[in-house]
């Protein structure tokens, strides 16, 4: 006879598969959210959103951003070095 029982690999193997199957159902859950592209709102809808109803009433205003400048200001700092080998 033999000292140890006999391992059932079969059954092991099915409740692997279905542990991993079910962690990846779990996992396309939690992402499925970022398949879409967000919403994007002009100032005059996000107005009558909820947020903005909370903004008008504690006194904001919805603006539309401003456009970026045409010519950006160089930061402050020193420059970068060049690098030894320039190819």
């Amino acid at each position: 006879m033999h000292e140890r029982p006999h391992i059932d690999r079969v059954r092991l193997a099915a409740m692997a598969a279905a542990i991993s199957l079910a962690c990846a159902a779990v996992l396309t859950l939690q992402i499925r959210d970022r398949w879409q592209s967000p919403e994007i709102k002009s100032p005059d809808q996000a107005a009558h959103e909820t947020t903005g109803q909370v903004a008008h009433a504690a006194g904001a205003q919805i603006l539309p951003t401003d456009p970026p400048l045409s010519v950006e200001p160089k930061p402050d700092g020193p420059k970068q070095a060049q690098p030894a080998n320039p190819e």
